[in-house]
């Protein structure tokens, strides 16, 4: 049997409405069937909100009145149909500095997960509008990998020769004479200089703050040869893999977005650093991600793409 061209035509739109149909009905009414989820063993609170926003649609910001899908990625809020009391809240144990490039696409950036999920603990800024660092940089890190980034199990070291400088350059006159004991009722053993350094400064070693770069990879130079950001410890993330369905060509898969960079500091931050086992306290910092991956997936897996 010959088939023209206009019936082969008729078909393949009917097969393709078919196929539509099918994939919508798959995204709006189950959750993913997608067995491979890399982030799928993640302790995170209920998404059921979010499902319930998906089938609902677009919706307004409560402050600027934008249409968006979920939330507001300028006003840093959830959508009406997002109820803020239903999305969870993450405490961090140290502030966060997220330096937004001013032409990052503000609708593809994953850095306002960070601020919905950790309202308390992390402050965007659009460069170049960032602050000084300079004083606190024995507090301070950057994550940025490069030829001189330590990994996260070196911090501490490292942060106390930054302490050690910070603490020279804060005074008038390095070398000048000791101001003089007072008596002691009772002699006390004479103890190691170095134990008496390590001691009286374990306090300022401690990392306060962190600081990520929220960029596309050809954007980041302007970011990091920043004056402001000069002689801060580098921190690269080099174990993890991204799962960002926006991941950039030509870049390693070890590069991650902001949200993903975030987590997984913060997770070997508590093992290395903290000493403590992880338990999930993070995890909902991926609240937003881990629902729009396996989103993507489905709808990819709906149209045939890998």
């Amino acid at each position: 049997m010959s088939l023209n061209s206009s019936t082969l035509l008729n078909e393949g739109n009917a097969q393709g409405a078919k196929r539509n149909t099918e994939c919508l009905e798959i995204l709006l009414q189950s959750p993913s069937s997608i067995q491979d989820n890399p982030l799928q063993q993640l302790q995170l609170a209920s998404q059921e909100v979010l499902e319930k926003a998906k089938k609902s649609g677009r919706s307004k910001c409560p402050r600027c009145n934008s249409s968006r899908m979920f939330y507001c990625y300028t006003c840093f809020v959830p959508v009406e149909t997002v109820p803020t009391k239903e999305i969870p809240t993450v405490k961090l144990p140290l502030k966060i500095d997220i330096i937004k490039h001013p032409n990052e696409t503000d609708g593809k950036s994953t850095a306002v997960h960070a601020k919905l999920l950790a309202p308390d603990d992390v402050t965007i800024y659009k460069y170049p509008c960032i602050p000084e660092y300079e004083e606190k940089r024995h507090e301070i890190a950057l994550i940025f990998p490069g030829p001189n980034s330590v990994s996260v199990k070196d911090i501490a070291f490292h942060l106390q020769k930054y302490t050690k400088k910070s603490v020279c350059s804060s005074d008038d006159d390095c070398s000048r004479e000791p101001l003089p004991k007072q008596a002691k009722i009772e002699p006390e053993e004479e103890k190691n200089p170095n134990e008496c350094i390590s001691s009286s400064r374990s306090e300022g070693t401690r990392l306060k703050k962190i600081i990520f770069i929220d960029s596309t990879w050809n954007q980041t130079n302007k970011i990091i040869t920043d004056e402001r950001l000069q002689g801060l410890l580098q921190i690269e993330l080099k174990t993890r893999k991204t799962c960002f369905w926006r991941h950039q060509k030509g870049t390693p898969d070890t590069y991650l977005s902001t949200i993903e960079a975030i987590y997984y500091f913060l997770v070997d931050y508590h093992q290395e650093i903290l000493k403590e086992s992880y338990k999930g306290q993070y995890d909902n910092l991926l609240f937003f991600f881990s629902f729009m991956y396996t989103l993507i997936k489905d709808a990819k897996c709906c149209a045939g793409k890998k």
